[in-house]
Formats: C-alpha cells, structure tokens, sequence
C-alpha cells in the first residue's frame, strides 16, 4: 500500500527544542547560563516528557505548556538558576520561536510535490505549535496540525495516532510517521503506522517491543523513503 501521509512529531523533529536555552546563553551578562545552557537544555527537555509520561498513566492532563514550564522550573533548579525570573521569562518567551531544522522547509517542500499529504501531530498545545509553525514559516506545507488536546492525553497512547486516520481518512500502512523520539516511534510503529526516527544524536535503539523501520541522522533524504 503507497504512502499517502506523512505525519512528524513536533519539538525536536521539525524544531530545534535546545534552540531557546542556546540563543538566551549568547546574550550579553549571561555567563552562567553560556557555561552551562546544553545540560539545562538537556534537564529542561527530559523533564518536559517524564511529566508527559507521568501525567499519561496517571490520568491527570494537563496543557503541554505547563509541563514544559514545569520542566524548566525543575532544570534552573538544577542548574543554580532558579532565582534569575528574567532569565524564566527569556526562555520560556524563545520556545515560542523555536527554529526549524535547516533541511525541514526544502524537505517537506518534496513532499508537497510528490503528493503526499503532511501533518504535525504533537503533544504541543495548539497555541504553542500555531506559535512554531509560523515562526518557522512551514505551514504552507502542512495540511493539518493536530495536537493532542483534541483527546486529553499526551503520547504515545493509541488515541493519538489514531488521530491521523480520523482526520486524513487512511489505513495506518498508509502512514509515514517521523520522530526524534524513539518512544514515540515504537508507539506509532505497533500502532500500525510506518516509521522513520530521525537519530539526530546517534543514539541507540530503545529497547521496545517496536522498533522504526528507517533510521535517518536527518530528514533530507526522507522524501526518498516516502515515495
């Protein structure tokens, strides 16, 4: 069965999530965070999707904006950081405005040529991925941008993939689904949908009963996958 739909992931697969931690580092008087800002980055986004996890099998949902300034709270903690408020606000303000991976437009662009219908399916509140997108200048290449506050709970519950059917109306074989989060691709991957982890780190294969049926180091070569 031909690919028909190509679904990415959000914050870390599209857009670069150490992004606001590296430009507020660069700017004038913050020492302290230049010395430290790819381990709070680090902390910061670890953080974002164990309260995801958590909140998941705990039933107790709550907006991806919280976690993630939960997240943060936690990592300036960590890191000696938790009095500087400014410092919060510049942060939190630069997650609005998270770059694009360089070969994200040019790659969805082939996309879009060949066809292929393109979404964003993300724990991400709507506000936040509206706020990405067109910081990116990326949504005239996205046909859809779904979040999972549509069913109140973060991935990689089965609702959410599910999601992408209701929306596109295709069988899950129709469905290339892209992540940087080898969790989430394993739950796409036994839900049904065909995979791709984009290992921007080179990373090992997690340990999960599903594993990805490509491995990229980035997305440029995806189009090929697809067709």
């Amino acid at each position: 069965m031909p690919i028909t739909t190509c679904v990415f992931d959000a914050y870390g697969t599209l857009f670069d999530v150490t992004a606001a931690a590296r430009q507020a580092a660069e700017q004038p008087g913050r020492e302290k965070l230049a010395a430290s800002w790819q381990a709070l980055a680090a902390d910061w986004r670890a953080k974002q999707l164990q309260y995801t996890w958590l909140r998941a099998i705990t039933g107790e949902h709550t907006p991806f904006w919280n976690v993630t300034m939960d997240g943060l709270d936690w990592a300036m903690e960590k890191h000696g950081l938790e009095d500087d408020a400014e410092l919060r606000e510049i942060l939190l303000a630069l997650y609005w405005e998270l770059a694009a991976y360089p070969e994200v437009p040019a790659m969805l662009a082939k996309l879009k040529a060949a066809g292929k219908s393109c979404a964003i399916l993300s724990n991400g509140s709507p506000d936040m991925l509206e706020g990405a997108v067109a910081f990116s200048g990326i949504g005239t290449y996205l046909d859809a941008v779904l979040s999972v506050e549509d069913v109140g709970i973060f991935k990689p519950a089965s609702k959410v993939y599910g999601m992408v059917g209701a929306r596109f109306g295709c069988a899950p074989e129709e469905v290339l689904f892209v992540s940087s989060n080898g969790w989430d691709v394993a739950g796409a991957s036994g839900y049904g949908f065909r995979t791709v982890w984009a290992n921007r780190a080179g990373d090992p294969v997690d340990r999960l009963p599903h594993r990805p049926a490509h491995i990229l180091s980035d997305l440029t070569t995806l189009p090929e996958i697809a067709t």
